[in-house]
């Protein structure tokens, strides 16, 4: 069976909604999913796991997008893992408002490049609340992870 991790960031409850549609999509796969909050979460437990998915916010100061506090940490665990032979995708919420729109969700990108892993969908990224192109969007990147997860 299949197994896939998500792993979200949501201060307004955006990327958790995020999360659940991407889980709800796996799992019409028959894709064995556990979604866990960053700050619950330890990187490690995407060793365990065949398709590995962060959604993540991006918080703006003064137009400068950065990696929100509660998922510094485990970017830099991220970072330090041989994730090799297993597939991610990265996805999220922003504000059009800022520069730096959802400028996080491809920093997770980049640090997945280099545990290894490879990239199974593209970076999605959404503005506020996702709505029905949104949901069409994480469809499609749903199906990606899994087409190339089975590919591998």
């Amino acid at each position: 069976m299949v197994v896939a991790k998500i792993v979200y960031a949501s201060m307004t409850g955006n990327n958790e909604e995020i999360a659940g549609i991407v889980e709800d999509e796996l799992q019409k796969y028959g894709v064995d999913t556990t979604v866990t909050e960053v700050s619950q979460a330890v990187a490690e437990d995407f060793e365990d796991a065949d398709i590995c998915v962060v959604a993540t916010y991006t918080y703006s100061d003064v137009g400068d997008g950065v990696l929100p506090d509660e998922a510094v940490d485990f970017y830099e665990d991220l970072k330090e893992l041989d994730l090799t032979g297993k597939v991610y995708g990265c996805c999220g919420s922003g504000d059009k408002f800022y520069d730096a729109f959802a400028t996080s969700v491809d920093d997770f990108a980049k640090a997945f490049a280099e545990t290894g892993a490879t990239q199974g969908a593209t970076n999605v990224k959404i503005d506020l609340a996702p709505e029905a192109d949104d949901i069409t969007a994480l469809e499609k990147f749903t199906k990606d992870l899994v087409d190339k997860q089975a590919a591998m």
